[in-house]
């Protein structure tokens, strides 16, 4: 007595798949050479793919020969239900890419001042691609400082943030963006507006404008030569303060760029007074999964990896 032969001794895998759809054009074909330009592949590649297909199912699929190609019983029963198999697992897909295209919900997202005028506009470009994948999916943005931000995405109030990378904390997860470079300015009306050098000594006979919001070590280094006779909480105040003609101050350049070029405000001896805040999107750690935030870290990635 003949041993029946074992079939699928697993589910079907990638490699499975391959064959299938192999075997799905060669019957749709009506034979291997008709295949061969449909499939883009060999009439050798395509013989070698039906005898492993039959081997792993352990089933004579077709006949082949100088007598034409032609179908076993098996073999028919085999099409109709890769059929049934591929259509599957392209609804699957089809499914599964829906929910990424109709995302749904919010997204919660602090960000520190005066960050749009950046000419890298990651943040901006993730969020326009966010809103393009997910056309029901509502924004908010909070403008705070990054203390409340980083309190704000630990505590679950905020999905994600943007801030100085000035420190890290345990419970967040952190995505470098880009560097943003800061120059020491004066306005039109300044004494050293027309300064070409400019010393530490001279620096000190001037009012400076500093800010009282934290600062790495290194920029505090760089403040120190200043006479500190006023103090803003964010650029927009310290940018009020240059503008009076009284004082010199830091600015990000892409911030300034606008009373620059105007004849507003000049940099002063920019080759050395200047500084770069790194800049991250943080995350908290063992959030729960959320498709719109992991959507928008994706794009935010994507643009970073260029």
């Amino acid at each position: 007595m003949s041993r029946r032969k074992e079939g699928l001794s697993a589910p079907p895998g990638d490699a499975d798949l391959r064959l299938l759809k192999i075997y799905r054009k060669v019957v749709e074909c009506g034979g291997f050479s008709a295949a061969e330009v449909e499939l883009n592949i060999s009439r050798a590649a395509i013989s070698m793919a039906m005898n492993d297909l039959e081997t792993r199912l352990g089933l004579r699929l077709c006949q082949r020969g100088r007598s034409g190609f032609s179908l076993t019983d098996e073999g028919a029963e085999v099409y109709q239900a890769t059929l049934q198999l591929l259509a599957a697992v392209e609804g699957f897909r089809t499914r599964v890419n829906g929910l990424h295209a109709w995302l749904k919900g919010e997204l919660n997202i602090g960000i520190t001042d005066n960050l749009v005028t950046m000419p890298q506009m990651h943040i901006t470009n993730a969020l326009s691609a966010l809103k393009e994948r997910g056309p029901d999916v509502r924004i908010n943005i909070r403008m705070v400082p990054p203390s409340d931000i980083e309190l704000a995405v630990l505590d679950g109030r905020l999905h994600t943030g943007v801030i100085p990378a000035l420190k890290t904390l345990l419970g967040l997860d952190y995505l470098a963006l880009y560097g943003e470079t800061s120059r020491l300015y004066c306005a039109s009306g300044h004494a050293l507006f027309d300064s070409v050098a400019v010393s530490e000594r001279q620096l000190a006979d001037c009012d400076a404008v500093v800010p009282a919001y934290a600062q790495t070590p290194e920029v505090k280094a760089l403040h120190e030569p200043l006479r500190a006779a006023a103090s803003a909480t964010d650029r927009e105040g310290i940018a009020f303060l240059i503008l009076s003609n009284r004082y010199i101050g830091y600015l990000p350049t892409h911030y300034a760029e606008r009373w620059v070029a105007s004849g507003r405000m000049r940099a002063l001896d920019p080759e050395r007074w200047h500084y770069v805040t790194r800049y991250s999107a943080i995350t908290r750690k063992g959030a729960p999964p959320n498709l719109v935030l992991e959507t928008y870290l994706e794009e935010l990635r994507r643009l970073v990896g260029r």
